[in-house]
Parts: C-alpha cells; structure tokens; sequence
C-alpha cells in the first residue's frame, strides 16, 4: 500500500498494517503520542472495526479499512463538516475509478456512499482533545467495500468490485488520497474566505450527489420515527425535514428510503418491536 507522490507533497503519510482491532483507535494512540497528524494508517483486516453508535464493522481481508488523523485542522465549532469533506472526498475517488456519478453513486446523510442504493462504503468521524495543551485530533475512518459486500446488514450492501472487477483496495487509496488532499485545502480555503459561511461550499457540492434529496424519507430517532419530505442541510449541516407542522432539523439519526423495499421491511420490523 502506498500514497501517491502528489499525496505524499501535500504533508501526508502512511502506516499499512496486517491486522488490528481498530485503524480508527491506532490513529488516536499516534494523536496520543505526539503525531503531528495528516497520517493514514489501512489495515488488510480489523478485529474490532466499528461504525457509527458501536456498531460492529465487517472487516474482512480485500476491503478497504483506513483511518485519517488530522491534527487541529480547523476550528472545533466546524469539525462536524469534515465528515461531509470526507463523504465529498470519497465519492470523487470512487467515482474517478469506477467512472460512475450520480445518481447511481450517491451520498446518503450523514456519512455512507451508496451504489445503486446500497452501501458501499461508511465513514466514521470521532473527535478527541489530547496532551498536555488539549489539542484537536479528528479521526476519520473509512470502511469501503471493495471487494465484498458484508450479509446480514440492517441495510443492502454492494462491493465496488460488482461494477468494477479489476479494482482494488490499493487502488481504492490512492485515488482517496489525492481527493481528499484536495478537498480539504479547498474546503479551508473556504473557510478562511468566509467564516461567517464556511459550510457553503461544501453544503452545496454535497447536495447534488445526495440520496433521496425532495423525496420521502424516514429518520430513526432516539425518541421515534419521523417522516417527511427531506428538503436539504442547513448551514449547519442538519437535515431540512419538511413534515406538516414545518421544517425539523435533524442532527442525527439513522435515514431511511420508504420506496426501498428493503428499508420498508426494517421501518415495519422496528415499529413492531416498539
């Protein structure tokens, strides 16, 4: 596994590993340690690989296990958006190397890149103060299908390799690399010209490759089910919920495509459970 030159250039590194519990939590041990951050660590198989809210990640050998540290990239207030940069980033690179856009390659809120509708790949933002003086270290991991979609999902999987048989996982990198090198100079470009919005740039590349965007849509909610219409992110990043009593705006939560049949089966089953 390598970077690219044009990567490499840009102040980032790379750590390839066999196997570990956890790329996400190596990365936070490097951050502990004094890293100064812009360091992949990828991983051939995860031990303990996990998703958003804990959930366990399948981490089986020819799909891609990676993980960013970067190392006080920006203001706290606006860290939630690197996962939206990094959803950009991946749906460049995925796109540059199958040579499918939307809407057949598409980003579902907050943090999945999906192929066809189903998930390809999923991302993993954490935030962490470390040392002495309390630096910002920002984690992002990424677990993207390459070569198999896992069974047993809550949701319909699908493996690059489907689409696109001769990819790899080091392939798969490299061009992951160089766009999210790219990505997040321009999106701090961004923010240094407009502090005031410094998600506007970003909020609006996003949203013409967002899934179920103007239509119907379900979000799991701690406190329930909510459906609406979702109109778009606000400048925050919050999901636009039009229902009949006005707009909601979502924080977080677990989105769902009632014209899927497969999400139709997992909103029933769960409303039977509650």
């Amino acid at each position: 596994m390598r970077l690219s030159s044009k990567t490499e250039s840009a102040g980032y590194r790379l750590v390839s590993l066999e196997t570990t519990d956890s790329t996400n939590d190596d990365a936070l041990e490097a951050a502990r340690s004094g890293d100064p951050g812009r360091l992949w660590i990828v991983a051939v198989e995860q031990r303990a690989g996990r998703g958003r809210h804990g959930r366990q990640w399948s981490s089986p050998p020819g799909n891609l296990y990676a993980s960013l540290l970067l190392m006080e990239p920006c203001e706290p207030a606006v860290a939630p958006q690197l996962g939206f940069v990094a959803g950009l980033a991946l749906h460049e690179a995925v796109e540059t190397m199958t040579s499918l856009g939307a809407p057949r390659l598409s980003l579902k809120w907050p943090n999945d890149l999906l192929l066809d509708g189903a998930k390809v790949s999923g991302l993993l933002l954490e935030a962490h103060r470390v040392g002495p003086q309390a630096r910002l270290a920002i984690i992002i991991g990424f677990g993207v299908n390459v070569a198999y979609a896992p069974t047993g999902t809550p949701y319909p999987a699908a493996s690059l390799q489907a689409v696109s048989p001769g990819l790899g996982r080091e392939g798969v990198l490299l061009s992951l690399g160089e766009a999210f090198a790219r990505t997040l100079a321009a999106w701090q470009a961004s923010v240094r010209r407009s502090p005031s919005e410094p998600f506007a740039a970003i909020r609006h590349l996003w949203l013409e490759r967002a899934a179920g965007l103007g239509k119907e849509v379900t979000l799991r909610l701690p406190t329930g089910q909510r459906s609406g219409i979702f109109e778009g992110l606000d400048r925050f990043g919050r999901l636009q919920l039009k229902t009949p009593s006005g707009v909601e705006l979502i924080d977080a939560g677990d989105l769902y495509f009632p014209n899927l049949q497969h999400d139709i089966a997992k909103l029933d089953a769960g409303a039977t459970r509650s």
